[in-house]
């Protein structure tokens, strides 16, 4: 596309020669605002899909990928065929019945409080990631006994309790519509205490075996529903689909976890998206720089433009020599950005170091640069593929009315007025 010629005369006119310095040093801002850009674009993109990751991990993880529960009423029956029959459903990674429902905790010293108590069989407890990521203090090995109980952290602090003590569970028991019957109790020994950083979860949730959560409630053999974690959770909806196809016609309510975090699902979407609107003005301002430099350089180079027409360069030579110098810089940038910011986002753990070490010397803050050194970050290849293409293709643009303009150049007018 680019002859010889075509690409001496364009590299010979973006090096700068004497009484050219303003026009260069211009080409020079253009070519940082355009990496700056780029590399901005990719880190943010990364964090944010870091943040998102790591908070639907905590509230997916926790509560499961997928729900199944009753039309109707509160107790699930026959959950057992439910679980034979999702065995042949590819994309799923573990299903177990759940109960769920609220209790009042007690301790000896007087404390009390209000929790969510969650039962799941210990192995299904044991097996999920999110929870031995999360684990505290104690082991989940002693979970399994009817006796025991995992707590959020916070809930733990609150009542004072830690691992080895005891707790007493209170469940009110209605008659007629009034609660005038006393309370089911039982004693429960703390095994471990688990800490998700949301304080929803561990200010308020508590884990007993199942076969204590179906006794507390009277529910017998039935559950509360029926979790499901899947192998990925960004492509829930082929699972959900073939599950609700599995189970159709049947008296079930089937949802996901973006059905069930909808209003936080959305939240982090549209800040996603205006996120990355906002850093593309960067990129954008950049190009403008690159339409402002190559304009300068045209009206610079006029009177070598018209030299060049008369030595029999057409017009489609000199707008391809002022587009590949736009381009260069351009495309350049845009290289430079993709390298500085894949670069960074893909070795967060180096850079936490750096951070600790400037931690370390007390130039910073310690608050700020502890908020740093915990950025999650996620590359998504998609995302870097289309910042890298939007930001060859606004340099590009930029190039095409400058170079138009000096194709258009007359020489006559050029040599008389230069």
């Amino acid at each position: 596309m680019f002859g010889a010629f075509e690409r001496a005369v364009a590299f010979r006119y973006l090096r700068a020669r004497k009484g050219e310095r303003f026009v260069s040093v211009t080409a020079l801002f253009s070519l940082v605002g355009i990496t700056l850009g780029v590399a901005t674009l990719i880190i943010v993109t990364s964090v944010m899909n870091g943040f998102r990751q790591d908070l639907m991990n905590r509230i997916i993880g926790l509560n499961g990928h997928l729900t199944i529960q009753p039309e109707r009423g509160r107790a699930l029956e026959g959950y057992q065929a439910i679980l034979d029959r999702l065995r042949g459903i590819g994309g799923i990674e573990q299903a177990a019945p759940a109960v769920e429902g609220q209790v009042l905790l007690t301790t000896p010293a007087g404390g009390a409080s209000a929790a969510q108590l969650r039962g799941l069989p210990p192995e299904a407890l044991r097996d999920r990631p999110s929870m031995q990521r999360a684990l505290r203090l104690g082991s989940l090995d002693a979970f399994g006994p009817e006796d025991s109980v995992v707590m959020g952290w916070r809930l733990a602090a609150r009542m004072r309790v830690q691992p080895g003590d005891t707790i007493t569970l209170l469940l009110p028991q209605a008659r007629g519509g009034n609660f005038t019957a006393a309370p089911v109790q039982r004693a429960m020994t703390v095994v471990a205490t688990f800490d998700l950083a949301m304080p929803e979860y561990d200010g308020r949730t508590i884990f007993v075996p199942l076969a204590t959560a179906q006794s507390l409630f009277g529910l017998g053999e039935a559950v509360s529903q029926v979790e499901i974690l899947v192998d990925d959770p960004a492509r829930i909806g082929a699972v959900t689909n073939a599950v609700r196809s599995a189970f159709a016609g049947q008296p079930l309510r089937i949802a996901d976890w973006q059905a069930a975090n909808s209003s936080i699902y959305a939240a982090v979407v549209v800040e996603r998206k205006v996120m990355f609107l906002i850093l593309t003005l960067i990129v954008l301002v950049a190009a403008f720089n690159i339409i402002s430099s190559l304009t300068m350089l045209v009206k610079d180079k006029g009177r070598d433009i018209a030299i060049l027409r008369t030595m029999g360069a057409g017009r489609g030579a000199v707008l391809r020599i002022f587009i590949l110098c736009g381009a260069t810089i351009g495309c350049g940038g845009t290289l430079l950005g993709f390298g500085l910011g894949l670069g960074a986002a893909t070795n967060f753990p180096a850079l936490r170091r750096g951070l600790a070490w400037l931690q370390e010397t007390g130039l910073f803050g310690a608050a700020e640069l502890s908020f740093l050194m915990q950025l999650p970050s996620v590359v998504d290849q998609g995302e870097v593929a289309t910042i890298v293409a939007m930001g060859f293709g606004l340099s590009l643009l930029a190039t095409l009315w400058p170079s138009w303009r000096a194709a258009r150049i007359d020489p006559a007018e050029a040599l008389r007025h230069g």
